[in-house]
């Protein structure tokens, strides 16, 4: 018995070292950690229960028989965070550059069927080269087989993917369908297609970093949904997030131990100007309301015209979408519209209440936004709201005209409770404008025309730039202070805890994508 233990222990030593000391050399000299460092620092100590540990390939073309390692260059298992249970694989780049083999395949697809079927996150670690070509069409079957169980998984469990390394071709497929994806500065990239095929083909000349680096994907394309400075910044993200989602679409959000006080925050009453036209930054009505330093946003850099990401109200897990009058006035856009559609459908299936801060003056016009979808783009927000069942507020603080009103969480698209503020403006456009339109012959016609749209312009605001012709209509429930507005939301959330929607039946709607 003792000679076949010390062959466990021998092959099980093998295993931990994945690709032999100069390579795991090699991976800290790049600043990066090994799959097996990133996992234990994820979990909780003493947690990690690995599975598949002695797999190998099964390949014998091109002398492959020859180089096998136990693992086959990822590393699968289950464990907890914060005492939550999370599966998890991290692909080892010090074996064959992390590739993707078909048992490599076997083993993700194991540990994303086990969590679906206890019903707990499921949370990957990418750092590969892509597809192992010496295994040709049983590699693209193992990626098309963790594909098919990302669609499977989605809206059923939380699926987060860490960019930690290269992340290319085939490969992008699985984070992009994935519900959170946080890439690592300087070290992680994702593309479809790499340099040399770019100039190749386009005869045009970029790096990795400038081709599909995290800050190209935070900024300009939207792929990555965080950023962070390194490994364990990465890690701490993934933390981080998981704290305020579900094990599943079964559960809800684990609360916090709170106790309502008087939660009165005068703060908030000095935020937005008395001139309708002068910005201010959301980020300030956001943190007056929510707990104490409990924001976590999401898309930082994308879109920034609009702000999303999820924080506590009153110890409670939701999800925030909000006009950000800094960039662009707050308008809604075509990447602005997509970025808030996405987090409102995340947030809905996995029983997140959406709390809404409304200052929007409308889509912004212009032929690019046009030609670029806007029409479509728009209605993917529009629909993403009415679809949502869970609890779902909405305060005005300022402006919301025209389309952007309905599309912004409106009381006609199924919003559970709408609150505005005393200097809300709700009406189909600006005061000027309407002014101008309404009453162009009569300004045309005066002496002093200038003064007369300035009297016809005041006469319009008198009747709309207001939330009391909205609120004696009950599409505002209640006008309030906007000290009093912390307390109205935690009572108006608490009050829609057990909000139960029956949807017709259907096999899925056809949004439109």
């Amino acid at each position: 018995m003792s000679s076949k233990i010390k062959t466990l222990n021998e092959k099980m030593a093998l295993s931990k070292l994945g690709g032999g000391q100069k390579r795991i050399d090699k991976q800290h000299e790049k600043k990066k950690l090994t799959a097996r460092e990133r996992i234990l620092y994820l979990l909780d100590e003493g947690s990690f229960e690995e599975i598949g540990a002695l797999v190998t390939h099964r390949t014998k073309d091109f002398g492959m028989e020859n180089q096998k390692f136990y693992g086959d260059g990822v590393v699968t298992g289950y464990g907890t965070v914060d005492g939550r249970l999370v599966y998890v694989f991290a692909q080892d780049f010090t074996v064959f550059g992390g590739s993707l083999s078909e048992t490599h395949a076997e083993k993700i697809c194991k540990i994303m069927d086990m969590a679906v079927n206890v019903g707990a996150p499921i949370i990957g670690l990418n750092d590969s080269g892509g597809a192992r070509i010496q295994e040709g069409v049983r590699s693209l079957g193992g990626y098309a087989d963790i594909f098919y169980r990302n669609v499977q998984a989605s809206g059923v469990i939380p699926q987060i993917s860490a960019i930690m390394g290269p992340c290319a071709g085939g490969a992008v497929y699985s984070p992009a369908m994935t519900d959170f994806t946080i890439m690592v500065q300087d070290t992680s990239y994702m593309f479809v297609t790499g340099p040399n095929v770019v100039k190749t083909v386009t005869n045009e000349e970029v790096t990795s970093e400038e081709l599909g680096g995290a800050s190209v994907h935070s900024t300009k394309s939207g792929v990555a949904h965080k950023t962070s400075a390194n490994d364990v910044e990465c890690l701490e993200d993934v933390k981080k997030l998981l704290s305020y989602l579900p094990q599943s679409n079964r559960e809800k959000p684990e609360d916090i131990v709170f106790e309502l006080k008087d939660e009165i925050r005068e703060s908030l009453s000095e935020i937005v100007p008395d001139n309708p036209n002068k910005p201010y930054d959301m980020h300030s009505v956001i943190e007056g309301v929510i707990d104490t330093d409990s924001f976590y946003e999401i898309h930082k850099d994308h879109a920034e015209n609009i702000i999303v990401g999820f924080a506590r109200l009153g110890g409670k897990s939701i999800g925030i979408v909000a006009n950000q009058p800094m960039f662009l006035a707050g308008v809604l856009d075509v990447n602005s519209s997509k970025k808030a559609a996405r987090f409102v459908r995340f947030c809905d299936a996995f029983n997140i209440p959406l709390l809404v801060f409304e200052d929007v003056p409308g889509f912004l016009p212009g032929t690019d936004q046009e030609w670029n979808g806007i029409i479509v783009h728009g209605a993917k927000l529009l629909y993403a709201f009415s679809e949502a069942t869970v609890p779902r507020v909405t305060v005005i603080t300022r402006k919301a005209y025209g389309g952007a009103y309905d599309v912004m969480n409106s009381k006609h698209i199924g919003s559970d409770m709408n609150f505005a503020w005393p200097n809300a403006e709700i009406a189909v456009m600006g005061a000027k404008g309407a002014a101008e339109i309404i009453f162009k012959r009569e300004i045309t016609a005066a002496e002093d025309s200038e003064a007369k749209w300035k009297e016809k312009e005041a006469e319009y605001a008198e009747l709309f730039a207001n939330p009391y012709s909205a609120a004696e209509r009950g599409y505002i429930d209640e006008v309030i202070l906007p000290k009093n507005t912390r307390r109205k939301l935690i009572k108006a959330f608490s009050m829609l805890e057990n909000k139960d929607v029956n949807t017709p039946k259907r096999k899925h709607g056809n949004i439109p994508l």
